[in-house]
């Protein structure tokens, strides 16, 4: 049995805002609400305020205001000695580093969230810095390091009845498995997640299933109308909450939807449409994985095979320096499908060569 989905990073006077509140009217309340702690000398209010200022900031796309945010949370957190509050502002530093691409420094900063969520006594800070950390391994393609720690996650997720941090469990689990070619399993754990993220109105949680039921459909069965109306149905939650990285992400995946029913000029168009988006939010992950589907689609509108294969080798330097293990295959298998020859290069050294599985596992809720 799971709870109504609620967002422990609102606090204070903002814990009554709902998981689902549109992040414009987030940051409106949370701006005004620092403003009055500032002035009235609360320096626990001001931290949490702040990180809500930051989260709203960094959902939203402004990471240069989300950075300053969350520094500003910690610092006033540590001036007042708030374990706890140092803690989340810690965390939502990592999970901003690590939409920034910034891999290693989103492993320090979780790590140190993680390890003071501990010392102060808050189990939920401590959870969503040891997710984080599981979450940045995934994305990082270190299935190995941080497969075990996802489940544990998701166990005790389960036995908490906390339908946000299962469903964010499903959700990454199911990744690996789509990643890993086991569809079905996939399928079946994005199925899951819907059902409890709507069960629990989680509109974030629920948006995530649906792009990732989405691609199942796409690429298992071929079946691209259902899948485009899978992203519609997520994009609707998207615009109502304001979500403007998982809607670019969700265009990016409408590209690749395209891209597999053959629809080459509408794939184009849709991938530097995501392109565009994450540009201005300044996510270099996003950013990359829109520029290799739009290489790949100019490729088969018949550019110029040798610029196809200078733009995949840039990608391929892209992807190691921001130690993108998956990703980085996905540019190899992007030379075979398009029939160019893979280049005999090194991988470049990652940003993200301390991500080990020892410095995983050592320390991780969310990661939207």
């Amino acid at each position: 049995m799971f709870s109504k989905a609620l967002a422990p990073e609102y606090q204070g006077a903002l814990s009554a805002l709902s998981v689902n509140a549109s992040l414009t009217d987030v940051l409106a309340a949370a701006t005004e609400q620092m403003t009055a702690a500032r002035r009235a000398g609360d320096a626990h209010e001001t931290a949490r305020a702040g990180l809500a200022v930051a989260e709203a900031h960094r959902r939203l796309g402004h990471v240069e205001a989300a950075d300053r945010a969350w520094k500003a949370s910690y610092r006033t957190a540590r001036s007042a000695g708030d374990v706890p509050a140092m803690a989340w502002a810690l965390w939502s530093g990592g999970t901003l580093a690590r939409q920034r691409g910034a891999l290693a420094l989103a492993f320090r900063l979780l790590r140190y969230a993680a390890d003071l969520g501990k010392r102060g006594g808050d189990v939920v800070a401590h959870g969503y810095s040891l997710a984080g950390l599981a979450e940045t391994g995934r994305i990082q393609g270190d299935y190995e390091a941080v497969g075990a720690l996802h489940d544990e996650l998701l166990a005790e997720a389960r036995k908490r009845g906390e339908a946000r941090h299962t469903v964010w469990a499903l959700e990454g689990i199911a990744q690996m498995h789509r990643n890993s070619g086991r569809y079905d399993t996939a399928y079946e754990l994005f199925e899951e997640a819907a059902g409890i993220a709507a069960a629990a109105d989680d509109r974030r949680g629920h948006a995530w299933a649906l792009r990732g039921l989405a691609d199942i459909v796409s690429v298992r069965d071929g079946d691209a109308d259902r899948a485009l109306e899978l992203l519609g149905r997520a994009e609707a939650d998207c615009r109502a909450m304001d979500l403007s990285s998982a809607l670019a992400y969700n265009h990016k995946m409408r590209g690749n939807v395209l891209y597999r029913a053959g629809r080459y000029a509408e794939a184009l168009e849709t991938y530097e449409r995501a392109l565009a988006e994450f540009r201005e939010m300044d996510e270099p992950r996003g950013e990359a994985l829109s520029r290799l589907g739009a290489v790949k689609a100019r490729a088969r509108l018949g550019a110029d095979p040798e610029g196809t294969a200078a733009e995949l080798a840039d990608l391929r330097g892209v992807l190691d320096r921001m130690g993108l293990r998956h990703a980085r295959a996905m540019v190899d298998k992007a030379h075979a499908e398009l029939g160019l020859p893979v280049e005999s290069v090194a991988p470049a050294e990652s940003v993200a060569s301390d991500a080990s599985a020892e410095s995983v596992a050592s320390v991780e809720g969310p990661r939207r």
